[in-house]
């Protein structure tokens, strides 16, 4: 996913979704259906985003392929026949996206011994391949419509407190403990937030990710 990594990293507020890609990636040739579960949640973070930023209601229990639709339809375009097909087609995807991960995943439902054995089977690799391209041709066309239509403001980029973000400086400071240096101390929070900002937004945005799935599963 090289061109989709690109983009990412051309497009900082997208940063968090590397998680996504780095399991798509690890799991494409493993287990298929954590990568097929991981496509999904791309796909809906994404449209997910656009939505809160256009301000576009939605339901944490609409179908993938909704919220797809939805995102694409809260960028303002005329409703003209070639916008109404592009847009269905993207919210196709995302619906059979869904769609396969309830037929083949497993974290959401239990099933028998048998189920699990056969779902192995139930998708060759030049399909998971057609699928795989078709998340990451949706994922970029998304993220750089929004970018070319609704650019990051400069003031955007850098507005982030320090103080707001309490669980996230302690969770970086266990993990990477105080700095000193002769008489003088620094948590590792403070040194990147001082430092480099940018960084700290991103670290900042993946963990918030990471607790959000964590809590979706319990």
């Amino acid at each position: 996913m090289d061109r989709l990594k690109s983009i990412i990293e051309q497009y900082s507020r997208w940063q968090p979704l590397m998680e996504y890609v780095k399991r798509i990636e690890g799991y494409k040739d493993g287990n298929f259906t954590v990568c097929i579960e991981n496509a999904k949640s791309l796909l809906e973070s994404i449209a997910k985003e656009i939505c809160k930023q256009r301000s576009q209601s939605f339901s944490n229990d609409d179908s993938t392929g909704k919220i797809l639709k939805l995102a694409f339809t809260s960028l303002g375009f005329n409703a003209t026949t070639t916008i109404q097909q592009i847009g269905g087609a993207i919210a196709n995807i995302g619906q059979q996206m869904g769609n396969l991960r309830n037929e083949i995943g497993t974290t959401s439902h239990g099933r028998p011994l048998a189920e699990l054995e056969v779902r192995k089977d139930a998708i060759n690799k030049v399909s998971s391949d057609f699928l795989l391209l078709s998340t990451e041709l949706v994922a970029c066309f998304l993220i750089q419509l929004f970018e070319t239509e609704f650019p990051l403001k400069l003031e955007e980029q850098v507005s982030i407190n320090f103080d707001d973000n309490e669980d996230f400086n302690e969770f970086m400071d266990e993990m990477y403990g105080e700095f000193k240096m002769a008489d003088y101390s620094y948590l590792a929070s403070e040194i990147l937030y001082n430092l480099d900002p940018q960084a700290y937004q991103t670290e900042l945005n993946a963990y918030k990710l990471r607790s959000n799935e964590d809590s979706n599963r319990e």
